[in-house]
């Protein structure tokens, strides 16, 4: 049991008034001293025994309230996110989530490059799903110029396969760290093992494996090299035997179910009201997903199920990741059918869009394909004029905007665009959901312990790039 001193000061009596000390202080070196000593303080001195106890006699004078700064403990949060806890005892009275400490001025720097240029911004936003931040902007100017039907199906089809096998990289890093942050240091290995498959395939594309700023206006920057269907065949299925893995550590583990059942639990009122959209939303049931409900690049025509469950806590979010990913390797089996049988460009014919000419994969990383500098430096001095000022002074985009969502890991995620008749973005604002889920970080702690904040946080999968863009 514990042992402990109470004491109540009001006047200091038992102060010798020439040695200023407590006649009957105790011989505990831990007590309190004179400097403690508040007129009407209340002060407890433990020593051993059971802490427990001691914090419940102390909770329950309801007198005071510990305000704490917790983190950084989610991996996306090194510094950037700083949570404000109030305490009583271990229970979280209030939650506060103070952002913008990384503010990276993405949104701010497109309005001075052009068109183009402000794929390689948003792309690092949420660095973990640089394919769909690319999509929606793309999607937006594409909306402005009038060319959305234009767009090649090989083109399109390829924009799936890359946004799908980013969702499962999403996916992968969301429960990888979340296992970490619960101790479970195997199925962060085993997440980041899978996901270093996807990044190779990102890699032998794109040339990079994050900030790919692959998906163009018009299209997509190249054309799939040779070798790279046949790559990801051979890597599904091991995809496939990882989730499997991962299934297997997580889902009746009965650890992981103590710590996530019933935790981070927020309904479908409290989501309508913060405006909370992906795996949050659809673990209280409701299936709305925008690639159903407002399809765009063509993934009406794709077999696919929304998956729901109805727990609404953070042990259901994980589930529903799982059985998404599996869902995204459907569709990637699907774009890889659909490509062996469609052939042709991959931007645009618009010769004063498609910018830049088709590129390619060398051993110096990436660059315009050689067919190309040979014809701009060697054979027309029309096509070298051409290519120099659309890389330099960009295409004009007709004034007005667009709003153009898709569906990300996270959430709802979309891009408002504005022109002024320019080369460059009057504005490009993006609706990140990270940003808008993060207003949760109340509703799902506050009456929990201080342990939960952690998973309710994980449970969210905020990357503060999408945040302080």
């Amino acid at each position: 049991m514990a042992t402990h001193d109470e004491t109540v000061y009001e006047d200091s009596p038992g102060l010798d008034p020439d040695l200023g000390t407590d006649s009957s202080a105790s011989t505990d070196p831990y007590a309190t001293t004179d400097a403690d000593r508040e007129e009407g303080a209340r002060v407890f001195n433990a020593s051993g025994g059971d802490w427990g106890d001691l914090v419940d006699e102390a909770t329950s004078l309801h007198e005071e309230r510990i305000v704490v700064n917790m983190g950084p403990q989610h991996p996306s949060t090194h510094g950037v996110l700083r949570l404000i806890l109030e305490l009583d005892g271990e229970t979280v009275t209030e939650a506060r989530a103070g952002i913008g400490y990384l503010h990276t001025g993405i949104e701010k720097n497109m309005e001075y490059r052009t068109w183009v240029q402000g794929v390689t911004f948003c792309t690092r936003m949420d660095y973990l799903t640089p394919m769909f931040q690319e999509a929606t902007y793309c999607l937006g100017i594409e909306r402005l110029l009038g060319i959305e039907d234009q767009i090649p199906e090989r083109a399109s089809i390829i924009r799936v396969l890359m946004m799908e096998l980013t969702r499962v990289n999403s996916h992968l890093v969301c429960l990888g760290t979340g296992g970490m942050e619960l101790g479970a240091t195997t199925v962060m290995t085993v997440g980041f093992r899978e996901r270093e498959r996807i990044l190779r395939i990102f890699e032998a594309v794109t040339g990079l494996r994050m900030n790919n700023a692959y998906i163009r206006p018009g299209g997509v920057a190249q054309d799939l090299p040779h070798g790279c269907l046949d790559q990801i065949n051979d890597t599904v299925p091991q995809l496939r035997a990882g989730l499997r893995e991962l299934e297997l550590l997580l889902n009746e583990n009965p650890i992981l179910k103590g710590r996530t059942k019933d935790v981070g639990y927020l309904d479908l009122a409290g989501c309508m009201a913060l405006g909370i959209t992906g795996p949050i939303l659809r673990s209280t049931g409701l299936p709305h997903d925008l690639r159903k409900s407002q399809p765009y690049c063509g993934y009406e025509t794709y077999d696919f199920d929304v998956i729901t469950r109805t727990g609404a806590d953070a042990y259901d979010r994980i589930r529903i990741r799982l059985d998404e990913m599996y869902e995204s390797l459907k569709i990637v089996e699907q774009c890889v059918e659909r490509l062996k049988k469609v052939h042709g460009p991959v931007m645009v014919e618009d010769k004063k869009i498609a910018w830049p000419a088709q590129l390619s994969v060398g051993s110096d990383g990436q660059g315009n394909s050689l067919d190309h500098i040979r014809e701009i430096m060697g054979t027309s001095m029309e096509s070298l004029i051409h290519h120099f000022k659309l890389v330099t002074e960009g295409f004009r985009v007709p004034a007005g905007q667009a709003y153009v969502p898709i569906e990300s890991p996270k959430g709802e995620l979309g891009c408002h665009v504005v022109s002024d008749g320019g080369t460059r973005p009057f504005r490009a604002h993006f609706r990140d959901p990270s940003f808008n889920n993060l207003q949760a970080v109340a509703a799902l702690s506050e009456g929990g312990q201080v342990a939960d904040v952690i998973v309710a946080v994980a449970s969210i999968d905020p990357v503060m790039g999408g945040v302080d863009r």
